[in-house]
């Protein structure tokens, strides 16, 4: 879901990865009056060819046996509704580009970096999207753009651009389910300081958009060092967006922004500072209305879970992060889960605390070398160790502004790699977590201050699961008012490193995933979809993974260089179904890439020629699913 990173087969073997689904609800789709008996997917073969890399494609499909004995196949296809880069979005009367950001005053921010030619900043990183159910007859979508890589002039940007999101209105054929753009505009953030990094998102069970911002800026290197790029991300991000750098504040970033859009299309947002913040990729909501597990992004991350007080109501809550507690290697790992409770807050309380101008030095006491009363810890925002001491009365400051530090501090594990999607499956009580990168700190580390991961080192990632129960108590022997409490954490996909690239560049085995990122679960198919952010793989793809069969299919295969992003399986919107998938930032890294089966120069050519290298990304889906609504509610 973000740019850093760290870091031949026919037929026959195109039907070997296909996925079996046993027999489903009898009020499934049908054919006449039979019912479906199961469905798989067909899968399709890696890209060969300049032509197919160079695009974003399927020529996988879904297979239906029916009751009455009739098998039906369904081709898949990928429909675009627009480019990043396509001046669809209506602002202020005029048409923008949709991945432009705008300011505080409703403005496009504009790029200066070439002298006398100013252009708009155009985001190419899109990424979640969330086909909402039906708000007064209308369908929308929200789609965040995450970042801008590169300028005008060529240099990074990444960081430094406010971000933005866009709801688009769409309109559906009511018949073959096809959607088309009806309008977009840009959501306004200037209510809560803008947005920062906004990754992965989620729908909520009550119908908004759960949005999010990734790698929260370091507020001590913010305070401590004026040259430091933190300092000079913050500062550009207030100079663009506010028009002075003066605003600069990295405790307005961090946190969940929620999207809710009323009965005439207008999106309202509000930002959810009493879930904590941390560099939050996603926040999935259980079945309860209260309970959420998030990734939380980076090198030394903590798996953090939220508990509301009151159901469909983020507006207060508690706050708890996981010790791993490591019970096995196989499969990629495993390990028990202690929920350890960092504290209670309200949204009001913890945005009075930012707006009262509160400072990393406010909150603690620190030393450069060890020290009676510091605790030496290591996270990722900082990025080495240090030792620390909340001070007096900050408690509260500290858990909600500084969420991984002070979970450290309190015995949390905080060695997570790349720990990115999350995604439920409700039937089964199990929530999937992607950790897309398994090194650093999940490895063994004697040196940490903590060692309490000793995986395999797996940099093609793993996805996980987590066991949800009830009655589960806190490490201080407090019952945890939540029936979904994860107590168990286990591998279930693991990727397959390989000793060295192949003539495609491929550095993981292409035929598996590679740095599973999004997550999405379909009820309806019992199928988890997987996306990948992998520099190990010259295309990136989604992936079909049966959770009953263990079998998994390629189903998407996006441009070379170029991410899989904005997954979101959608069972059913007006008894359609879609496979909601972007692309993001076309063409990257491949110069680093030794690929000799097709010429590299050509490639990187038609990489520019056919959609622009970090130029722009696409937004769209996956479509020719066979009606699957009268399995789900008629939303």
């Amino acid at each position: 879901m973000k740019k850093i990173r760290f870091g031949k087969k026919g037929a026959a073997a195109a039907l070997a990865l296909a996925l079996t689904i046993p027999a489903v609800t009898p009020t499934f789709a049908s054919s006449g009056d039979a019912k479906i008996d199961s469905v798989r997917f067909i899968g399709m073969n890696a890209p060969k060819n300049i032509e197919d890399m160079v695009k974003t494609y399927t020529n996988a499909s879904m297979e239906v046996k029916y009751s009455n004995g009739e098998v039906k196949n369904f081709p898949l296809t990928y429909k675009r509704l627009f480019k990043s880069e396509d001046k669809v979005a209506i602002n202020k009367g005029k048409l923008i580009p949709a991945g432009t950001p705008i300011d505080v005053k409703g403005n496009p921010i504009m790029d200066t970096s070439v002298e006398g030619k100013p252009t708009y900043y155009v985001s190419d990183a899109p990424d979640s999207n969330s086909l909402l159910k039906p708000i007064n007859g209308q369908l929308y979508m929200v789609t965040h753009y995450e970042y801008q890589t590169i300028d005008a002039a060529g240099k990074s940007a990444y960081g430094i651009v406010p971000a933005s999101m866009s709801l688009t209105t769409l309109d559906q054929n009511r018949k073959t389910g096809e959607l088309t753009p009806k309008e977009v505009k840009k959501i306004d953030f200037s209510s809560v300081n803008g947005l920062w990094i906004p990754c992965n998102g989620s729908l909520s069970p009550w119908n908004t958009h759960l949005g999010s911002e990734e790698y929260e800026p370091d507020a001590r290197t913010f305070e401590s060092d004026s040259t430091s790029s933190v300092r000079a991300q913050v500062e550009s991000f207030a100079k663009l967006y506010f028009g002075k750098a003066e605003k600069a504040n990295p405790y307005f970033y961090g946190f969940i922004p929620e999207i809710s859009v009323n009965k005439d299309g207008n999106a309202s947002v509000e930002k959810h500072y009493s879930i904590g913040r941390f560099s939050h990729e996603l926040m999935k909501m259980m079945p309860d209305n209260r309970t959420a597990f998030f990734g939380d992004d980076g090198s030394y991350t903590t798996m953090f879970m939220y508990v509301a007080d009151k159901a469909k109501d983020l507006s207060a809550g508690t706050l708890y992060a996981a010790k791993f507690h490591q019970t096995g290697t196989e499969n990629g790992g495993a390990g028990n889960l202690e929920w350890i409770k960092l504290g209670h807050a309200s949204d009001k309380e913890i945005k009075d605390i930012i707006d009262s101008g509160v400072k990393f030095s406010d909150i603690f006491e620190t030393s450069d070398v060890p020290k009676a009363g510091f605790k030496a810890i290591k996270q990722y925002s900082y990025g080495k160790t240090e030792y620390l001491k909340v001070k007096p009365g900050m408690e509260k400051a500290a858990a909600f502004l500084e969420s991984r530090r002070y979970a450290a501090l309190l015995g949390a594990t905080s060695e997570f790699n790349k720990m990115e999607g999350v995604t439920l499956n409700e039937k089964d009580k199990k929530v999937y977590i992607a950790i897309s990168d398994q090194s650093n700190g999940m490895t063994a580390n004697s040196s940490d201050p903590v060692d309490d991961m000793k995986l395999p080192k797996i940099k093609s990632g793993v996805t996980y699961q987590l066991d949800l129960t009830a009655g589960q108590k806190d490490s201080n022997g407090q019952t945890i008012n939540s029936e979904y409490v994860a107590s168990k954490m286990s591998g279930l996909i693991a990727g397959e490193d390989s000793p060295a690239a192949d003539a495609y560049g491929n550095t993981a085995n292409v035929n598996k995933v590679a740095n599973t990122d999004n997550l999405s679960f379909s009820e309806s198919l019992r199928t988890l979809f997987i996306g990948e952010d992998s520099g190990m793989h010259t295309n990136n793809f989604v992936w079909a993974y049966n959770v009953d069969t263990k079998e998994l299919t390629r189903i998407l295969s996006v441009p070379a260089g170029a991410e899989a992003t904005g997954l979101a399986a959608v069972d059913n919107r007006r008894g359609h179904s879609y496979i909601m998938s972007n692309f993001q930032h076309p063409g990257d890294e491949l110069g680093g890439k030794n690929i000799t089966a097709v010429d590299k120069a050509e490639l990187q050519a038609a990489m520019e020629k056919e959609i622009g290298i970090d130029r722009t990304g696409g937004v769209g889906y996956i479509s020719g699913m066979p009606k699957l609504g009268d399995l789900q509610d008629n939303d």
